[in-house]
């Protein structure tokens, strides 16, 4: 069994090193927080990623899958326009997709 005093050295370590890899971001995003890249990325990028995911999804879609991907797509896309929330736009969406796939569109 170790000494005490190297646990106590440990646990210190694994302390401070935990304590500074959760406080980097923090202090490397500082200086960016008045960027108006960064600005404009955090206000263009969730509709980039959005139509990315949604690319990916309908890309794999085989024939038996496009009714229930092409009307959840649907249902996520009338969501977001009605609402506006990107949220409940995926949550819904998901939603929708499961449902279908799992009763009307259920393979045996």
């Amino acid at each position: 069994m170790p000494e005490t005093p190297y646990l106590v050295a440990v646990v210190a370590v694994c302390a401070a090193v935990t304590w500074g890899v959760r406080a980097l971001p923090f202090a490397a995003l500082a200086p960016l927080r008045d960027s108006e890249l960064v600005r404009h990325l955090g206000q263009r990028m969730p509709v980039g990623v959005m139509v990315v995911l949604a690319v990916y999804t309908v890309h794999g879609t085989t024939a038996p899958e496009v009714a229930p991907v092409g009307l959840a797509l649907a249902a996520t896309l009338g969501l977001h326009l009605w609402r506006g929330n990107a949220l409940l736009s995926i949550l819904g969406g998901t939603a929708v997709h499961v449902l279908l796939v799992s009763t009307l569109f259920a393979t045996a």
